[in-house]
């Protein structure tokens, strides 16, 4: 399997790549592999996400022209049911990070951690280590989208001869910067913005019980623990009745 070369549905004008966890880390162990290195980038792809790049052009851009978008949202396996091009299931980027720094442990190849809070990227760097043993942690730095941090954060990187990028800027910050830096990253062959995904591996959020995982209900869980994102959950609504009449305008 290639870039683009399985199955996509589009929602919303948003691409969302066929892929399970699995077909996900099988298709990024072919890229870390490739001779010469050139770089993918992957979106963890949300309901928000969607809402987001209706009134953001540039962000929808971003997301078109990423080599994949996985559906990271209960929301996103639904409403490709509803066209009749059911998803296998969603592709959450919180498990997908921990799978990927075994995977560049087991291959070898070198992980820089970018952004979160102060020290953050730096803790998730040695508790990697201390699951993964032999993992190669090329650096990690806190940093922050500003235009005027842009050229030393891409120093840092390329110096540090990085194969694997996590950008933890949040999105669409970390998608845009990726997408804005592809050119310039070295050696980096897999660069994807992880939001909050650090914060879960150092303990500072915690994800929902498994249980409420396999209900679907992780979404109510975050909201209950951080009330304060009610604003921004007003998008799961929006997107489910636009997809809905998406899906019936198409048949």
């Amino acid at each position: 399997m290639t870039a683009n070369s399985h199955s996509r549905v589009t929602i919303l004008n948003v691409p969302i790549d066929h892929v399970s966890m699995q077909s996900t880390l099988d298709q990024i162990g072919l890229w870390v592999d490739e001779e010469p290195a050139q770089l993918h980038q992957i979106c963890t792809v949300n309901p928000e996400f969607v809402m987001q790049a209706r009134k953001d052009t540039d962000f929808l851009a971003v997301l078109q022209q990423a080599d994949l978008c996985i559906p990271d949202g209960i929301g996103l396996v639904y409403a490709s049911a509803w066209q009749g091009k059911r998803l296998p299931e969603r592709v959450a980027g919180s498990e997908l990070v921990n799978h990927l720094a075994e995977l560049c442990a087991y291959k070898g190849k070198r992980l820089f951690l970018l952004g979160a809070a102060e020290g953050v990227a730096a803790k998730a760097g040695e508790i990697y280590q201390a699951h993964y043993p032999g993992l190669q942690i090329a650096g990690s730095w806190s940093g922050s989208p500003d235009p005027a941090e842009n050229d030393d954060i891409v120093e840092k990187i390329v110096s540090a001869e990085t194969d694997v990028l996590y950008v933890a800027f949040g999105a669409p910050n970390q998608d845009k910067w990726i997408a804005r830096n592809k050119d310039k990253l070295g050696s980096v062959c897999v660069a994807i913005g992880i939001g909050g995904s650090l914060d879960f591996v150092t303990g500072r959020t915690s994800r929902a019980p498994q249980w409420v995982q396999n209900l679907s209900l992780e979404w109510l869980y975050r909201l209950l623990k951080e009330p304060w994102r009610w604003r921004r959950m007003l998008a799961l609504p929006k997107f489910t009745a636009l997809a809905l009449i998406e899906s019936l305008t198409q048949r």
